[in-house]
């Protein structure tokens, strides 16, 4: 269909339909070409300017009965003009064949059986494509005639926005937005073309780009209530399930998902596996029956990154503290959950249970010579893994944080696209900001620009490149961490009470001139811009109904003003604390700008 949105409902799995699966709406919108050029005779090579899982439509009026045209569909380009044939990985090219009918003008491209997967048959098969060649075009053949019909959940392009002095940084941000947009093709978050399947650590990284870039909750939402009961094979995986549950009610306010879930969430935590010091360890076989009845699965193990090879040489033991790290973030993230249920015991028993492995894991996992946190029990080796992942969790004591942050920033970019996520926000709460952007920009092949300038692709990979996971896809939204990352850490605008009832805004600028960003919310969206100099400017958009908590830099209220005003002169705004070089206050619904002379 050209010209329109086309709606269809579409299931979980592949071919029918799974019991007790519910169907979520996903349109079709035509795009057309943003570069259309005759090669030859015959001969047209089309470029849609971004890669879509898509159909492919063509147009033939007057259509020679019997003439054979030839499609060429990819997403990568061996020379300019021309499809690479053979892009390597799990990187798509598809060559099909068209037989002209007379008197029939509209023509769909035919895909492999494969790329039906998820779909509804009103919408068919698609694949993900960016460019197209046709041989043996009719003379006649226009651009208007050549449509890419993308298959995507609504998308609000216009809800979550960002922009800085960076040019690299928007770049990066287009890339990771768009990779929200262009992987929701199935009504559910998958993690990319290759298996087209939901995995939990995809689905938290997609679920906060999600919610800065559109701010809505069905999909992220049914994304994880399905993997509740269909969960995936890692250890750590199992666990995002709980991490996810408290996304799902901090940002959105509505708690029936995790109150219908509770029984699977508290099994989830996997604190039934737990030594009496708290720490746990999965067994090589299949877990206690009890156990794996409740995960709704028989047999885990640890996963730590993936693929293999971004362990950063991580010396793998049967109590391994990634793994730990994780359990101490789901007992934390459980004992949230009781509580806003109302259930004061269950808050009190995991609340202790995560300080016991926090205790233990500070204890039994630190090389107290080093300063630094070691891969496992019995392990003499640090890696980064070890590191960051507690450091991004909250875990590491006030005194141990300044070495722990300078061997996670020494080690660069040693982790892949996923555990980058963590990286970010474990630099970002460390105050490394300049470090982390210039880890999204560095000139090897282990960032998003190298994603974009050396790769070419427009959605985010499953890897920084094709030699760290050779069978790697172009459509990975695991890899587009920064789209949550730069409104939500960079800009520091985060939720701290469910709905956003109260929320922060905490800009770390590092080395930007100046940043600004709109993040789309319940109670309407928050706008902020900072700009940097020896006078530190700051915009603030509260919605009606809302507080936010906004740190901007000073040593003294007498450093801040509002529209040329002191603070106290203003209504609405309360100094709430001085804190290492920064003014926290508490700010009501409005619009302010707040001037800092720099500390």
């Amino acid at each position: 269909m050209v010209g329109g949105l086309l709606a269809a409902l579409l299931p979980l799995g592949s071919g029918a339909a799974e019991k007790g699966v519910t169907y979520l709406a996903v349109t079709q919108t035509p795009v057309h070409p943003a570069e259309f050029k005759q090669v030859g005779p015959g001969h047209v090579f089309v470029d849609f300017g971004r890669a879509a899982f898509a159909g492919l439509q063509l147009q033939f009026p007057q259509a020679e009965d019997g003439r054979k045209v030839v499609v060429h569909l990819g997403e990568k380009l061996s020379a300019p003009g021309v499809v690479d044939r053979k892009p390597g990985g799990s990187v798509r090219y598809l060559q099909a064949e068209l037989i002209l009918k007379a008197g029939q003008e509209q023509y769909l491209v035919p895909l492999k059986a494969a790329d039906a997967r998820l779909m509804a048959k009103v919408i068919g098969p698609v694949m993900p494509f960016r460019y197209v060649e046709i041989e043996n075009a009719p003379a006649a053949l226009q651009a208007a005639q050549v449509v890419q019909l993308m298959a995507q959940y609504p998308f609000d392009d216009a809800a979550g926005q960002f922009r800085c002095s960076d040019e690299k940084i928007n770049a990066i941000w287009e890339l990771c937005k768009y990779s929200m947009k262009a992987t929701s093709f199935g009504g559910v978050f998958v993690d990319g073309d290759r298996e087209r399947k939901p995995y939990e650590a995809d689905a938290y990284i997609n679920q906060l780009g999600w919610y800065y870039t559109t701010g809505e909750f069905g999909l992220p939402r049914y994304t994880h209530e399905y993997l509740i009961t269909h969960p995936t094979w890692p250890t750590e995986w199992i666990l995002f399930s709980v991490l996810m549950a408290w996304e799902d009610y901090l940002f959105s306010g509505d708690a029936a998902s995790m109150q219908k879930f509770y029984p699977d969430l508290q099994a989830k935590t996997l604190l039934a596996l737990a030594r009496p010091d708290g720490l746990i360890s999965i067994p090589k076989g299949p877990l206690p029956a009890a156990v794996g009845q409740a995960i709704h699965i028989k047999t885990i193990r640890d996963i730590v990154d993936w693929p293999l090879g971004e362990r950063d040489g991580y010396d793998l033991r049967p109590v391994n503290t990634v793994v730990n790290a994780f359990h101490a973030r789901a007992l934390d993230r459980m004992g949230l959950i009781a509580a806003a249920l109302g259930k004061a015991d269950d808050a009190k028993r995991y609340q202790d249970a995560a300080a016991r492995v926090t205790k233990t894991l500070n204890e039994k996992l630190f090389d107290a010579a080093s300063g630094l946190y070691l891969d496992g029990e019995g392990s003499t080796h640090s890696s980064q893994h070890a590191n960051l992942f507690p450091l991004a969790f909250g875990l590491v004591p006030p005194e141990r944080r300044a070495r722990v942050t300078e061997f996670v920033r020494g080690r660069g970019m040693a982790c892949s696209v996923y555990a980058a996520q963590f990286l970010m926000d474990a630099l970002f709460d460390a105050g490394e900001a300049r470090h982390a952007l210039a880890l999204m920009t560095a000139p090897g092949d282990r960032s998003w620009t190298h994603m974009i300038e050396r790769v070419g692709t427009t959605i985010a990979l499953e890897a920084w490149d094709t030699k760290y996971k050779p069978n790697q896809d172009w459509n990975h939204a695991w890899g587009a961490a920064p789209a949550n990352v730069l409104p939500r850490k960079l800009m520091g605008i985060e939720p701290l009470a469910p709905g956003w009832s109260k929320f922060q805004i905490r800009p770390q600028l590092g080395s930007l001139q100046w940043a600004e960003a709109r993040t789309p919310t319940p109670r309407g969206s928050v706008f902020v811009r900072a700009e940097a100099g020896p006078v530190f400017k700051l915009i603030v958009e509260i919605p009606a109904g809302t507080t936010a908590t906004v740190a901007i830099p000073a040593r003294a209220a007498a450093a801040i003003t509002e529209s040329g005003k002191p603070l106290a002169q203003v209504p609405g705004v309360t100094l709430l604390r001085l804190n290492a070089g920064r003014a926290e206050l508490s700010v009501a619904a409005g619009r302010y700008r707040f001037e800092s002379q720099s500390p």
